[in-house]
């Protein structure tokens, strides 16, 4: 069985989708991408976090530029503000040409102390 992390390796590479990930036109379900970008926003933004502090994920907005039928995928997260509590962060998603498929951008919020324990 297939992990997500297995899966979003084959998207990037540009293998081929499996039927689960293709939508009914055959291009890649946008919510892979979205989940994509997902993950390159949290490290981007886990990068800047202290000793004993994680971080979740407040909101997130994804623009959808262009279809994917099988490409080898690029998502360059990156941290736009970093407070306190709170943190801004985005995402390029770019095909092999370096193309934008998508951007996103999210709200973060750090966690301390009982309120990031177990996470």
């Amino acid at each position: 069985m297939s992990t997500l992390f297995d899966l979003a390796q084959r998207i990037c590479r540009g293998d081929s989708l499996p039927p689960p990930v293709a939508n009914p036109m055959g291009t890649l379900h946008r919510g892979v991408l979205c989940d994509i970008a997902d993950a390159a926003m949290g490290m981007a933004y886990t990068s800047t976090l202290g000793e004993g502090e994680t971080c979740t994920t407040l909101e997130l907005k994804i623009n959808f530029l262009k279809p994917v039928w099988q490409a080898r995928l690029q998502a360059i997260g990156r941290v736009v503000t970093h407070g306190r509590t709170v943190g801004l962060v985005e995402c390029d998603i770019l095909d092999a040409h370096e193309a934008l498929v998508a951007r996103a951008t999210s709200t973060c919020s750090t966690l301390r102390g009982d309120q990031g324990r177990g996470r």
